[in-house]
């Protein structure tokens, strides 16, 4: 069975080629996929620096010195973003090689990769399943190899939800580690910038670029919730286990807890205020713009009822909640595993309000479980972790306190060394993968 290869395991020779053929490879998966919303020049060559010209996409909420962001929107709608997106910067100062900014759901605040407004971005594994939002066009140019890497955002799952969707390895990082100057904020207590790959081989390659994390040590234990687990479809139970079975193969403890869902619902009662009170705040204008689709508005809109002193009593409880979920489930050095998403992926007109299939429950569902990671500011590394019934990829997410980015990475790369998951080519676009990404 044909895999995709971890980009460090191109030759510097294969990788400048691949460098030039990254171009003419976006641009064929664009009717397939959706993807990509530009498709940028490479930069004046100049000394080859440590990524070695390796390719990467943006999310299109960035903000450079030569382009201005759509932010899910098309071109004309005007953003007030302060500065220019740091990350990109180092990225390319190191020689990554930027190809393209990746389409995203509207105001990165949908959690399915629906977009009214330029249409949603098609899975990779299958066209008629969504692609997870909000980073959904970031995510489907990783799992299609037009790119290695793509940075995303993440204010309540937006680089989770996709890698689940899309078969690929997320790192949503601790809150303030890497820059959030130059993109759109949405809600500033939760948003963070990250990044999808492959695999956490990929990313370990680009993260030193992204931030500078102190050191960390090794996981010594594993949680997983009882609880969780009896309220996965039976797929994602079926993935977890294995996922759970890799990572104590690997030299991990695994310590089983009856209920931990209070705990996340706890957590999640103040992401839910905080998200909707600082968006709307952040975007207020938009709400009576009748132009907006109707479901964002609405979305929006919800923030309106939330009163500043709500507002800030819920952004201050980030401390207490912490210091609550380390005792109750990090202690000692554990990390906490649970799926993406309690669902497996739903096809598109499950998540599109304009269908009669469309379902609230489902869209809700998306983020159930990736809230509470961004309320506690904490980090979380999503991983392919299997397959459904119907062929789609699944999730699992790894949570560690505040710091242990790398350390998260590092036991992943060590999962993915003795697993496949990752590295399968999906159904939907493996005609259009280059030879030289496979092997």
């Amino acid at each position: 069975m044909n895999r995709i290869r971890d980009w460090s395991e191109f030759d510097p020779d294969a990788q400048r080629r691949r460098r030039e053929d990254a171009r003419a490879h976006a641009a064929a998966l664009g009717p397939a996929l959706n993807a990509f919303v530009d498709i940028v020049p490479p930069a004046p060559s100049g000394m080859v620096g440590p990524l070695n010209g390796l390719p990467y996409a943006a999310k299109d909420m960035f903000r450079t010195p030569t382009r201005e962001p759509g932010c899910g929107f098309d071109t004309g709608v005007a953003f007030a973003i302060e500065g220019f997106c740091d990350p990109i910067a180092r990225l390319s100062a190191a020689d990554a090689d930027l190809v393209g900014f990746t389409h995203m759901t509207e105001l990165a605040y949908e959690p399915s990769g629906f977009n009214a407004t330029r249409g949603r971005v098609r899975n990779p594994w299958n066209l008629a399943f969504v692609s997870g939002g909000s980073s959904s066009g970031s995510a489907a140019a990783v799992a299609s190899g037009a790119v290695v890497a793509a940075l995303g955002s993440d204010t309540g799952g937006s680089l989770r939800i996709p890698a689940h969707a899309c078969g690929v390895t997320a790192l949503k990082p601790s809150y303030g580690l890497v820059s959030t100057r130059g993109a759109m904020p949405l809600a500033p207590t939760l948003d963070t910038v990250g990044l999808l790959a492959r695999s956490a081989k990929d990313l370990l390659l680009l993260q030193p670029f992204m931030e500078s994390p102190s050191a960390a040590e090794a996981p010594r234990h594993a949680v997983v919730a009882d609880d969780i687990v009896a309220e996965c479809d039976p797929p994602i139970r079926r993935c977890l286990t294995d996922a759970v079975a890799a990572i104590e193969s690997v030299g991990i403890a695994i310590e089983r807890r009856p209920a931990l869902i209070p705990v996340l619902e706890a957590v999640d009662h103040h992401a839910l205020i905080v998200m909707q009170g600082e968006s709307v705040r952040e975007h207020r204008s938009r709400v009576d713009d009748a132009a907006l689709a109707p479901a964002l508005r609405r979305r929006l809109a919800k923030g309106l009822d939330i009163s500043d002193e709500m507002l800030a009593a819920s952004a201050a409880a980030r401390d207490h909640l912490v210091g609550q979920f380390d005792a109750a489930v990090l202690a000692d050095g554990g990390v906490f595993v649970l799926p993406v998403m309690p669902i497996t992926t739903p096809t598109a007109d499950r998540c599109d309000p304009a269908s009669e299939r469309f379902s609230a429950r489902t869209l809700y569902a998306l983020s159930r479980w990736t809230r509470f990671v961004n309320m506690l500011g904490v980090p979380a590394v999503a991983m392919p972790a299997g397959f459904d019934d119907n062929g789609m990829p699944v999730g699992v997410q790894i949570v560690g306190r505040a710091g242990t980015d790398l350390a998260l990475l590092d036991l992943v790369r060590h999962v993915q060394a003795i697993t496949t998951w990752h590295a399968r080519v999906p159904h939907a676009v493996a005609h259009l993968l280059p030879e030289a990404a496979l092997s």
